[in-house]
């Protein structure tokens, strides 16, 4: 019999859990990168703005130091998903940006049309990790600047009903 010389968090499923998530983000971005959005699908992707490997215009990290939310759903464009990160061009106030965003700055991707959502640990200190796509408000890909509450993307579903297949990783982290 094998001796089992640590802890029993030498393992660290919870690390092994939310990589294997990220790589559901990574293969949903890459299908819709190769074949475009099939029917109503669309993506809100919430990441940390102050991760130190997102690239963004200077004026949206001023605006949204922590996190901001994006909608992958009618205008974006030159969206490229690699191994660590995919970047994509918006439209914010009429003006086309490029955003670069690493899988592992990603705390929140949702599929409204299918009532499915993944919140991660993306290194941050306080709730905003329970934050819904819905609560967490920045910008769509396709619209204007969002004011107080977030833009509901046309197509969503704003039914937050017990059915949502919501995957969080609470009960898979340790305990401080």
């Amino acid at each position: 019999m094998a001796e089992t010389g640590g802890s029993e968090d030498d393992l660290h499923y919870d690390v092994m859990v939310e990589n294997a998530l990220r790589g559901v983000v990574r293969q949903a971005l890459a299908q819709v990168a190769e074949h475009g959005l099939p029917g109503e699908h669309h993506f809100y992707v919430t990441f940390r703005t102050d991760h130190p490997d997102v690239v963004m215009p200077d004026s949206l990290k001023e605006r949204y130091p922590r996190e901001m939310t994006i909608v992958l759903q009618y205008q974006f464009w030159d969206l490229q998903v690699g191994e660590d990160a995919f970047q994509v061009t918006l439209t914010f106030n009429n003006v086309s940006e490029q955003l670069h965003i690493p899988f592992e700055a990603i705390a929140a991707f949702a599929d409204p049309s299918v009532r499915f959502g993944l919140q991660f640990d993306a290194g941050e200190d306080d709730d905003s990790e329970n934050a819904t796509p819905e609560q967490a408000s920045n910008y769509q890909g396709n619209a204007s600047e969002a004011g107080g509450a977030p833009e509901k993307a046309e197509g969503g579903d704003d039914d937050t009903g017990g059915d949502d297949n919501v995957v969080t990783l609470d009960r898979f982290r340790k305990k401080q």
